[in-house]
């Protein structure tokens, strides 16, 4: 049986109960899966990088801040799109929220329909970062293989240098630059120039 964190989640964090009963009723209505906690401290403890779904994160709570738990969250590696929850009071705190990396703001009170569409979103969002994340780390296993020679003409070839220019660059002859530039392109499993410029952006952020 699969746990919790290896599914899509939306992750509730809410000191007021009520908001959480009622907001696991609705996201679960419309198929979600949800974890709901009241503490942020129990949150945190059971948090980890495996994880994967959207945060719905209440700006002010008595133990612990939205906004700290926002940045251990970050300092565990868990990068998973926020929402933050916020009150009038809570203007400055949500948009410093929302300048260390929350997607999205909720102001209370708020409409079923804003909750949906707000969840929907982020999910989108961390559907799109599994697939670079996934993406990435198969250009990064690829690229191990390559030698550092075979790195330094595959960094000239997607900056867009001729192979008599590689030639000079390097002080190779262009058969020699052929033969690598066949290497990188075998090793890269890249079908084309275009693929190998897409794998060399992706990797370099």
């Amino acid at each position: 049986m699969l746990t919790m964190s290896e599914h899509p989640t939306v992750y509730i964090v809410d000191d007021d109960h009520a908001v959480l009963k009622s907001m696991k009723w609705l996201l679960e209505s419309e198929g979600y899966r949800v974890d709901t906690e009241s503490s942020p401290s129990n949150f945190l403890e059971r948090a980890n990088r495996s994880m994967n779904g959207c945060l719905l994160l209440d700006i002010r709570m008595p133990d612990m801040d939205g906004l700290t738990l926002q940045k251990r969250l970050l300092d565990l590696g868990i990068d998973m799109p926020v929402v933050i929850i916020s009150g009038h009071a809570d203007v400055s705190a949500a948009v410093k929220a929302m300048k260390t990396g929350a997607i999205d703001l909720l102001e209370k009170p708020f409409a079923d329909r804003e909750i949906l569409e707000r969840v929907d979103r982020a999910m989108r969002i961390e559907e799109r970062r599994k697939v670079r994340r996934r993406d990435l780390g198969r250009v990064s296993r690829r690229m191990t293989a390559l030698t550092r020679r075979e790195r330094e003409v595959m960094e000239l070839v997607v900056a867009g240098n001729s192979n008599k220019r590689i030639a000079e660059k390097l002080c190779i002859s262009n058969k020699t630059v052929e033969a690598h530039r066949a290497k990188v392109m075998k090793k890269m499993e890249a079908t084309s120039l275009a693929e190998l410029v897409r794998d060399a952006i992706l990797v370099s952020g």
